[in-house]
């Protein structure tokens, strides 16, 4: 079949980069090609050079119940400065990666008010004892602790996504079980994904995990992720990460590979 004219044929695909094109007669599977824009910069454990047009960024768990006074974590003692660290470093990268036109998706707790797909081993590491304010309580201020479109679960104000932005609810310390992440990535064509957020050992390492098992390229972001845990565990996450899984870099240098433009 000789390729009419786009204008003459119905696009059918909402990533620009997947798409088929068809009319009554021709079905059009040929995708158009991306070129690469690789940029380079240190990175641990070995300098890193990577596709800019095949990848996205995942900020996980950048919400008000993980990072503000008034959230679930300090309304049971947790100290949340820590996990406040990443907004300012977020606050530059995330600009810088829009303009590259890197895709930003927010992956957060979102329960369902019902708590249907919530099975009792996961309802138990937050209420152990059956008593207090576990997943879909209300806090003092009336919020429903990690509910899908509640305050507690909305990303901190500090980091309001935009419109372009994707927010994916998760369930579970993975982002990828019981979700559309992958499905979402994979129609985006991203093959490199960068990691920010917190906690850092716990469903931002489980996240980066699974996608390492899906066959993605792995980008730990240091300085963009956080954790309230002890000091070991986020020393055993960048272990693991460097080891296992993928890479670890600082925010900083590829915010400067950006203002350069990629250039090698």
């Amino acid at each position: 079949m000789n390729r009419r004219s786009d204008s003459a044929m119905q696009a059918l695909g909402s990533a620009p980069h997947n798409r088929w094109h068809v009319d009554a007669e021709h079905a059009d599977l040929v995708r158009p090609l991306r070129p690469a824009r690789p940029v380079s910069l240190p990175a641990q454990p070995q300098h890193l050079r990577f596709d800019l047009a095949r990848s996205a960024i995942l900020v996980v768990d950048m919400q008000n119940d993980f990072c503000h006074a008034d959230g679930w974590l300090a309304s049971i003692g947790v100290d949340v400065q820590p996990a406040r660290t990443p907004i300012a470093p977020l606050q530059r990268l995330l600009p810088a990666l829009r303009a590259a036109h890197v895709p930003v998706l927010w992956v957060n707790w979102g329960n369902r008010p019902d708590k249907l797909n919530l099975s009792p081993s996961l309802l138990h590491v937050y209420k152990p004892h059956g008593t207090g304010c576990g997943l879909g309580d209300a806090l003092p201020n009336g919020a429903a602790v990690l509910q899908a479109g509640s305050w507690a679960a909305a990303v901190v104000d500090e980091l309001a996504p935009q419109p372009e932005d994707i927010r994916v609810d998760k369930y579970r310390m993975s982002g990828f079980w019981d979700t559309p992440l992958d499905a979402i990535l994979r129609n985006l064509g991203v093959r490199t994904l960068l990691f920010a957020g917190v906690n850092a050992d716990q469903c931002v390492l489980c996240t980066l995990q699974d996608a390492n098992f899906l066959g993605y390229d792995c980008l730990y972001i240091e300085d963009c992720c956080a954790t309230t845990s002890p000091d070991y565990c986020l020393q055993a996450t960048l272990y693991n990460v460097r080891q296992c899984f993928g890479f670890t870099l600082q925010s900083e240098a590829l915010t400067r590979a950006l203002a350069d433009g990629g250039r090698e």
